[in-house]
Parts: C-alpha cells; structure tokens; sequence
C-alpha cells in the first residue's frame, strides 16, 4: 500500500532566552494513502505543533517529512508554499474564513492561486459545497451561515486543489454535538468518495471509532498506535 505521509525522527525545540523547551521529541509515522488518521492525547502533548510540522506550517529542529514522496523542507520557501497550496488541505478549529467574501468566493481562493481557468474554478467550487450540503448558500457570507455551516465551508476550501493530505486540526472544536457528529460523517464520506488522506487532531474520542489508525501522543512522543484496518 502507498504512504502518502511518512515522518522520520522528528524534533521540536523553541528557545525562550536561555530555556530551551522541547515539544515533538522523535516521531516516526507512515500513513498509508486514503486512510483517516485521528491523532489523539491530552492538550500540551504535542498534537497540533505535530500538525503543523507535517503540513510544512513550521520547520522541524531535526527530521524529515515527506508528502507524497517529496522531502517538504528540502523545498525553498516559495516552492514550499507552492506545494502545500497544490498537495496540501487545511482544516482548522477557527475556519478563518474571509468575512467580506460569499461561500463560494471563500472556497474559490486557494484555487485562484494557481492561476487556473476562472470557471472550472467556480464549477469546482459550486460542485464541492454542493457535496457538502450547502448548494443554497453559496453567496452567503460566513457572518450568515452558522457556525456548523462555516465549517462545512471550510472543509470545501480545503478541499479546492484536490490535495492528497488534508489536515485538520480539532474541526469539531467550537461546534456542539450535532454538528460535530455531522461534519464528522461528511469527513467519513468525503474520504470514501474522493480517496483523500485525512489527518485529523482531536479531543472528540467519537472520531476513533472509523478511523483507519489511531494516533496516541504523550508528551510529546507517540504512546500507541492502534490499527483498524484501511477504510
């Protein structure tokens, strides 16, 4: 089976003045393609720096990174930007998205960077909120969709490049149950109909029960990996 992300010997330290505190401390991971991977652990283990590191978000004291085979940090910082735009999909607990701009407008902006046709941009765009149940609103702007809803928002913008590796980092967050479990299933569905990898950081100990492989951190390493099988 092919590994869309494999990690090796990964190491994390930031320097406050004299202090050095030491954060991701020797991870090896290899996630093979099209899995959901729920990465799982108390706050302050690592979780989300991990995240970053994977997503090129930040630089590794040590350590290497590949996605879809390429080394991230062998890349310059513009041609690092350009691969994690193309390759790349990114959920966060904050969508973070533009207020001034309609859904659909939101969903359109990573696309537009690559310079492609403007409407097979649109159409991309118009067919993924569909797929994420918001075909009636795509020119509503987020302060008019609900929190679930921007979410959902959010998962189409990620979505956009058709990334091989999108990483979230606890989506479910700010939302209550219901639309935690919703946007959960539509995750579920989304990788079983489009075969993306999904990287997802949480405290929602739901998410485990269909991922492929669950992640436990402790401190900054990796405790345990549990293996469900390939979705």
């Amino acid at each position: 089976m092919n590994s869309i992300l494999i990690v090796k010997g990964l190491f994390k330290t930031y320097e406050n003045g004299q202090q050095k505190i030491e954060v991701i401390k020797g991870i090896d991971l290899d996630i093979p393609a099209g899995a959901v991977i729920i990465i799982v652990g108390p706050s302050g283990v690592g979780k989300s720096t991990l995240l970053h590191l994977i997503g090129g978000l930040d630089k590794p004291t040590s350590g290497e990174v590949l996605v879809d085979g390429r080394n991230i940090f062998q890349l310059g910082d513009r041609d690092l930007a350009q691969f994690r735009n193309k390759n790349i999909g990114f959920v966060f607990q904050f969508h973070h998205l533009l207020p001034e701009f309609t859904a659909l407008e939101n969903v359109m902006i990573p696309g537009m960077m690559h310079d492609k046709n403007l409407a097979d941009i649109e159409k991309n765009a118009r067919d993924l909120l569909t797929e994420v149940g918001l075909s009636e609103r795509l020119t509503h702007k987020p302060s008019q969709l609900s929190g679930g809803e921007q979410q959902r928002v959010a998962v189409a913008r990620a979505l956009i490049n058709k990334p091989k590796l999108v990483l979230a980092d606890e989506p479910t967050g700010n939302l209550d149950k219901q639309n935690s479990q919703s946007l959960y299933r539509l995750i579920l569905s989304l990788n079983e109909k489009l075969k993306q990898t999904f990287l997802i950081v949480t405290h929602n100990e739901m998410m485990a029960v269909n991922a492929s492989m669950v992640v436990e951190m402790e401190d900054g390493r990796i405790r345990t990996i549990q293996n469900n099988g390939h979705r």
